[in-house]
């Protein structure tokens, strides 16, 4: 009969994975009265995250979780942390210290390899370049949930490529035959955007000379895709939950109920728990949305990304113009891995068209070709010059 660890036997850190706060509560305060450290987790998703980054000897892992299937988690993790001990437990069955709480012993007792498991790589999303550790959990992440129904929640700042994202949770699903449909909850004045969302019967309000499906309807079979959903006004957030959890739906003016078949996937740049406590976002909604969060990183932060995302997007956008792509001077290049990005991927992408255009046919990008903000460019060129390359960060900000 397999065995659990106990406080005793544990002398690195123990991750509790389970979406009852009551249960992770339990065993963390039985576990740290014994000076054991311990982080929680709410499903399998935030779980993964948290093993990625930090020095773990235990993860206490429930049977239901609310994004993942256990047993799967713990292939993946025998895969990439075989030193980790996984123990399956049943939160409904009592605390670690009762005779009822069942559990099972995961991967081997093999020394902890982390060096091991984070060499495991994984194929970019459709349209998206980097091979950092972290946009490599982007990846991972996206490739895992993709398959099922599960709601996503996508954040990060502006111009990361969230959208990207959802286009390939949608075409690594089974549902890519069918539509992938966008809706900006911030681009559709208030008035419209129930009737966008929802659609609505002949004569549902004055100007309604004919019925309209609406979005969702649009999207049936396929995934919805709600942009800059932080800003979804408070007077349809009731109407979205409703429909996130019964998949059914009403049109304006109408009292037909109508049973939809879609996966919905969100995106913001708001930070929606301050937004929670703030009273602007319902935290309910805001709990059914991230069931399965994936953050993206800002450029700035995946330095080691940027050649690589420039050289795409110097090829991409010369094929487009029938040109040849020409190459980045070391210049160049410097001057891009120490500018900050503000405007992420996004802002790149612009920087490298407009540098392409003024190249002019020239064999390489200069870094006179690079006009990020024009208040920095002298400064920029006169670092550069005289080959002070930490003064061309300074002069970014």
């Amino acid at each position: 009969m397999n065995s659990y660890p106990t406080p005793s036997t544990i002398t690195r850190g123990v991750l509790v994975a389970s979406p009852d706060h009551d249960f992770r509560e339990q065993v963390s305060r039985s576990l740290s009265e014994q000076e054991c450290p311990v982080q929680q987790a709410k499903g399998g998703a935030e779980a993964l995250v948290k093993l990625e980054t930090g020095d773990w000897q235990v993860l206490y892992l429930d049977r239901r979780l609310p994004d993942l299937d256990a047993e799967e988690l713990i292939a993946i993790i025998r895969l990439r942390f075989p030193g980790i001990r996984v123990v399956l437990i049943d939160s409904d069955k009592g605390s670690p210290a009762g005779p009822a709480w069942r559990a099972n012993a995961g991967p081997s007792s093999k020394p902890a390899s982390p060096a091991f498991a984070r060499s495991t790589r994984v194929d970019p999303l459709p349209a998206m370049v980097g091979e950092s550790d972290s946009i490599q959990q982007v990846y991972r992440l996206t490739r895992l949930v993709a398959p099922r129904n599960t709601t996503v929640l996508i954040c990060g700042p502006t111009g990361t490529g969230k959208e990207l994202v959802a286009r390939s949770l949608h075409l690594l699903s089974p549902r890519a035959a069918r539509p992938f449909v966008v809706v900006n909850c911030a681009a559709i004045p208030e008035p419209l955007l129930e009737s966008e969302l929802f659609g609505h019967v002949r004569g549902a309000f004055t100007g309604a000379a004919q019925a309209y499906g609406g979005r969702i309807s649009s999207a049936q079979g396929g995934t919805l895709f709600l942009d800059e959903v932080g800003d979804l006004p408070l007077s349809l957030q009731a109407k979205l939950l409703r429909f996130l959890d019964q998949k059914e739906m009403q049109r304006l003016g109408s009292t037909e109920v109508l049973r939809v078949d879609v996966r919905v996937v969100a995106a913001t740049n708001l930070d929606l728990e301050n937004k929670v406590r703030e009273g602007t976002f319902r935290r309910d909604l805001y709990y059914r949305l991230s069931i399965f969060p994936i953050h993206l990183p800002a450029l700035a932060s995946r330095r080691e990304d940027v050649i690589a995302l420039a050289e795409h997007f110097l090829a991409k956008t010369a094929a487009e113009s029938g040109l040849v792509a020409p190459r980045l001077s070391r210049e160049a290049c410097d001057a891009l891995e120490a500018y900050a990005w503000p405007g992420n991927v996004r802002e790149m992408q612009h920087a490298i068209e407009r540098a392409l255009i003024l190249a002019d046919g020239d064999a390489r990008i200069e870094v006179e070709h690079l006009y990020f903000l024009p208040r920095t460019n002298n400064a920029m060129r006169e670092a550069l010059h005289v080959g002070q390359i930490s003064e061309i960060s300074r002069a970014c900000q």
